[in-house]
């Protein structure tokens, strides 16, 4: 069974999942962070491939994929560096990233190394659903790829519904339409939004992502989904970070309450 169907199977609430980029604060830090954030509490790692033109990101995450492009990162880097990651990490490791350098990589080496490495999931913003039927779905069924479509509150039903049809493991709602960064609150129009889908009683787990940021946004978002995604304030909390794992404890901490 997948690590992501087994984790929504054993746990319903307040799952949460925590994105970092990859070969960032340093390129070393990869496989660091990520025991980190296993050790704090996490329940899924979303590991971001960092990309020059990242359209779904805001300034945070942009910064955090320039600083780690410069570091050195690139895909077959992570790759390298996600060699034999299994014997430390057992929670679902998904992989965001962009379609341009994947393709340039190459699309069945890259889901091949994903099966050899341990990946369970990914997450492509700007993959056409229509692409993914035609070209893809077969290929990441053979190497055991789940894929999580995202949707928005401008994301009509019959379009939530095709989402609900064609995810594996869980369905990633956009919080806001807008690009990914911390907010301090959650509006009366983003909870009615959450509101509308909880009601649509999906197949499917939801997971809130983009300005989850705190225990009090995290709370928030777990009561009209299964959990959410925290990335930029993260991203933030371990940019000029001394003590990583001790920063991570005390972030994830503070979160989950």
């Amino acid at each position: 069974m997948n690590r992501i169907d087994y984790l929504f199977q054993t746990k319903k609430e307040r799952v949460l999942s925590i994105y970092v980029t990859a070969g960032f604060p340093e390129l070393g830090d990869t496989l660091p962070v990520m025991e980190a954030i296993q050790a704090s509490g996490a329940d899924i790692i979303e590991l971001g491939i960092p990309y020059s033109d990242p359209i779904a990101d805001g300034p945070t995450i942009q910064e955090s994929n320039a600083i780690a492009l410069e570091n050195g990162m690139s895909i077959k880097t992570l790759f390298s560096q996600l060699v034999g990651f299994r014997s430390k990490i057992h929670v679902p490791v998904i992989l965001m990233g962009y379609l341009n350098p994947i393709i340039q990589f190459g699309m069945e080496e890259f889901c091949k190394k994903c099966k050899e490495v341990g990946i369970d999931g990914l997450i492509l913003p700007d993959l056409p659903m229509s692409q993914y039927l035609e070209e893809y779905k077969a290929l990441f069924e053979e190497y055991g790829l789940f894929i999580s479509f995202l949707i928005s509150p401008q994301t009509s039903e019959k379009r939530i519904r095709e989402v609900d049809e064609n995810s594996n493991g869980f369905i990633y709602m956009v919080s806001s339409h807008a690009i990914t960064g911390a907010k301090a609150s959650i509006s009366k129009e983003q909870e009615t939004y959450f509101e509308r889908v909880a009601g649509m009683n999906l197949n499917h787990p939801r997971l809130i992502g983009f300005g989850i940021s705190d225990a009090a946004t995290f709370q928030l978002a777990s009561r009209y989904s299964n959990g959410a995604i925290i990335g930029s304030a993260f991203i933030k909390k371990i940019k000029d970070s001394k003590e990583l794992k001790q920063d991570i404890k005390n972030f994830l901490t503070e979160v989950r309450g």
